[in-house]
């Protein structure tokens, strides 16, 4: 329950990465520190079967009450004093070790503010010695900026990196060196991708981007079966930073569209209109008497498409001007809000963009469904 506690809380505040693994068996997790998020990323990151448990200093964490029941249930804290009697409260660990736990241990003793790893005190390692366990030493990048010294909470990607283990007697030096080397690889790994979003998201943030929102929009509003809305959840989740401006661009060419084909309509024209049915005409007719170009508010929500309320507008002899405000008010509610809901949703998964063919996948999957259940719905 911690591990998926702290998932979520990091993949809100901008995700988590990790690499590499515990070995089986208790081990000593050895790690950087210079964040209270460290523990966060240490318990999103290590596997719950061995349990990790936290060393925190006796003189902050276990000060007061609060504080106390705070780390010993969020964060597995134990209590590490920093001035006398440290080193018996980390042997006191080493029955957990021999259990098949992980004790988690900063072995600079306090958050350092300049980025590289201090001078490691021997606690940690003697503990390991005495337990026969290995030491793993952990890098950690991205929590000095999610959450600075003394600084506020920002919102930014960490990573994780596990190393090797080390067996035998480890003089401190070894250990913050191979902490030191993974907390600079972690710092410079590329963030993992897909050809797909990549692919994806040049498109939609390139000069074509626009148009092809508006030309997707605009022909929907006429006759193309597949709604903008379907290109918004492809294009703002590849390109978070683009999902405004395209969705703008879409309610443009959706309220464009709209507008060609109620003068069309009017004017005695049938455009095709595949994926619609008689009885989506005669609901659209039935709410177009009553209601006027409001009629239109309900095109949201009950299913028909939006070019069905258009023609039927032409038809019913709705003015043109009234039409554009109603359908600008119904459109924009739905289309900025599909789009700014998918550009946060893309912002929000960042860290696992390698797995957007799998989005798309399933994305074409539920939209197929859908409109299935919708065009079987009104048919009959």
């Amino acid at each position: 329950m911690r591990r998926a506690l702290w998932t979520v809380v990091l993949a809100l505040t901008g995700g988590v990465t990790y690499r590499g693994r515990l070995p089986r068996g208790g081990c000593v997790v050895v790690a950087n520190h210079s964040s209270h998020a460290d523990t966060a990323a240490l318990l999103a990151a290590l596997d719950s079967r061995h349990a990790p448990l936290i060393g925190a200093a006796a003189d902050y964490w276990f000060a007061t009450p609060w504080r106390r029941r705070v780390c010993r249930h969020l964060a597995a804290g134990f209590p590490v004093r920093r001035t006398g009697g440290g080193l018996d409260d980390l042997l006191g660990m080493a029955d957990a070790l021999r259990a098949g736990r992980a004790v988690v241990l900063f072995p600079e003793g306090t958050r350092g503010r300049d980025g590289a790893v201090g001078d490691f005190r021997r606690g940690a390692l003697l503990l390991a010695e005495r337990a026969g366990v290995p030491v793993v030493p952990v890098g950690l990048a991205g929590t000095d900026r999610l959450l600075p010294k003394h600084g506020r909470l920002r919102r930014t990607l960490v990573r994780v990196h596990i190393g090797a283990p080390l067996y035998g007697a480890v003089l401190p030096a070894a250990a913050r060196d191979a902490v030191q080397e993974l907390t600079d690889r972690a710092a410079g790994a590329p963030l993992p991708d897909s050809r797909l979003r990549r692919r994806v998201a040049a498109v939609a943030a390139s000069r074509w981007g626009l148009p092809l929102a508006f030309a997707w929009a605009f022909a929907e509003a006429l006759s193309w079966p597949l709604m903008p809305e379907l290109f918004l959840a492809v294009a703002c989740v590849a390109a978070p930073r683009a999902g405004l401006r395209l969705s703008l661009t879409a309610l443009a060419g959706s309220l464009a569209g709209g507008l060609l084909a109620l003068q069309l309509a009017a004017s005695g024209a049938h455009l095709p209109a595949p994926l619609t049915t008689d009885r989506m005409r005669a609901a659209v007719s039935r709410q177009l008497t009553d209601e006027g170009a409001a009629a239109v508010r309900h095109q949201p929500w009950d299913g028909i498409p939006f070019k069905v309320y258009a023609a039927g507008a032409g038809r019913a002899g709705v003015p043109a001007a009234d039409w554009l405000l109603a359908s600008a008010r119904a459109r924009g509610t739905r289309t900025l809000t599909v789009g700014l809901a998918f550009a946060a949703l893309g912002a929000a998964a960042r860290p696992w963009r390698r797995r957007y063919p799998a989005y798309a996948a399933l994305l074409g999957g539920g939209f197929t469904l859908g409109l299935g259940m919708i065009v079987n719905g009104w048919s009959g």
